[in-house]
C-alpha cells in the first residue's frame, strides 16, 4: 500500500492494437505529487488560536448554562404540574398543559438561537486563521509542485496508511510562524 501512495502515481499506457494492426504509441503520464497535512494540528499551533479557543469555550459554557437553567425551570414546572394535576379542574389542567407546551417551545427556540449564535461566533473567531492557513498551504503546494494536499485531520477521509515523508505539516507550521 505504501508503494502505491508513496511519491507519485505514474502510469504508462502501453500500445494497443486497433483495427488493421496499427499500433498506438505509448503515452507517458507525468508524476503527480501528493502531500499530507494535519490541518487541525496546524490550526491549534497558530498564533491567536489558544485565545480564540478560550473565548469560544467561555461563550459556549455561558450558552449551555443559560439553556440548562431554562431546562431546569421547565422540569420544575412540569414536576409541579404532575403533582397538582389531580387537584386541578379539567379546564385549568388544559390551560396549564398549554402553558408548559409554550415554555417547552420557548426553550427549544432559545436552544436553536444559542446554537446558531455560537456557530456564528466560532466562524468569526476562526475564519481569519483558517483563511491564512489555506493560503499558506496553497503556497507550499505551489512551491512544491504538489497536485494535491490531503488533510489527515479531516473526518471521513479514509486514509489508512501513508508514507510519513509526505506529511508536510511541520513545514507548513514553520511557515505559519513567520510573519506575513
Amino acid at each position: 500500500m505504501k508503494g502505491f501512495i508513496r511519491g507519485a502515481v505514474m502510469g504508462v499506457t502501453l500500445g494497443a492494437w486497433f483495427g488493421a494492426g496499427s499500433p498506438v504509441a505509448a503515452q507517458v503520464v507525468p508524476a503527480t505529487k501528493i502531500a499530507f497535512v494535519n490541518a487541525r494540528v496546524l490550526l491549534q499551533g497558530m498564533p491567536g488560536y489558544i485565545k480564540a479557543e478560550s473565548t469560544f469555550t467561555k461563550e459556549l459554557e455561558a450558552g449551555r448554562a443559560e439553556v440548562q437553567r431554562m431546562q431546569a425551570q421547565l422540569d420544575s414546572a412540569v414536576a409541579d404540574f404532575e403533582q397538582q394535576q389531580v387537584m386541578l379542574s379539567p379546564t385549568n389542567r388544559t390551560a396549564k398543559r398549554k402553558e408548559l407546551d409554550g415554555k417547552g417551545q420557548v426553550l427549544q427556540q432559545r436552544q436553536q438561537e444559542v446554537q446558531q449564535r455560537l456557530a456564528q461566533r466560532e466562524r468569526e473567531l476562526l475564519a481569519p486563521m483558517q483563511e491564512r492557513l489555506s493560503a499558506v498551504i496553497d503556497g507550499v503546494r505551489a512551491e512544491g509542485n504538489y497536485a494535491m494536499i490531503i488533510d489527515l485531520g479531516a473526518q471521513g477521509l479514509g486514509v489508512i496508511t501513508y508514507d510519513k515523508s509526505l506529511d508536510i505539516t511541520e513545514r507548513v507550521l514553520a511557515r505559519l510562524k513567520t510573519p506575513n
